[in-house]
């Protein structure tokens, strides 16, 4: 079972530092993230979603390519990629995996106008070394999945980090 981690931070910089160094963790396999994306609230207040994985995209090239290859049982290889790259196109787009669009959208609203949050799906994580890696962006824990105790355990053990790295 994966936890969520919410997490907000001053600016959408150094949000997108914390996403950035999340992936490098999770390339070191100190990680293992389901799902990790940005919530920006803009200045003027909308809410932008800087998502991980483009679902479009890779909807697109998949429906291309099955389409490609129906089409070529059918001798129209070309228009079987068209289509099958806009069927793939459009269910991709409708398609949300990970962490809810609609809850991140609506706790971006909580967020103070040109300030941003990070939104963490963690299956699994080596925590006496992902924490103090994440910790020293600051950071205000918004929202986690985590019982009461073990969320209290995370904020001691993110202070901590903070103290040792402010020296």
């Amino acid at each position: 079972m994966s936890n969520l981690f919410a997490i907000a931070y001053p600016d959408v910089a150094t949000a997108q530092q914390v996403r950035d160094d999340a992936i490098g963790l999770q390339k070191q396999k100190l990680i293992d993230l389901e799902d990790i994306v940005v919530v920006e609230r803009r200045p003027d207040g909308k809410i932008k979603l800087h998502q991980a994985v483009n679902t479009t995209g890779i909807g697109a090239a998949s429906g291309a390519l099955w389409g490609g290859v129906i089409g070529l049982l059918f001798f129209m290889p070309f228009l079987g990629a068209a289509i099958g790259g806009a069927t793939g196109a459009a269910v991709g787009s409708a398609t949300d995996v990970g962490v809810d669009d609609k809850f991140m959208k609506e706790v971006g609203h909580k967020l103070e106008p040109g300030s941003a949050a990070v939104f963490l799906l963690v299956r699994s994580a080596t925590a006496d070394k992902v924490v103090p890696a994440l910790a020293r962006h600051g950071g205000e824990i918004l929202q986690t999945s985590l019982s009461a105790e073990q969320e209290e355990h995370l904020v001691d053990a993110v202070k901590a980090a903070q103290a040792t790295a402010a020296g």
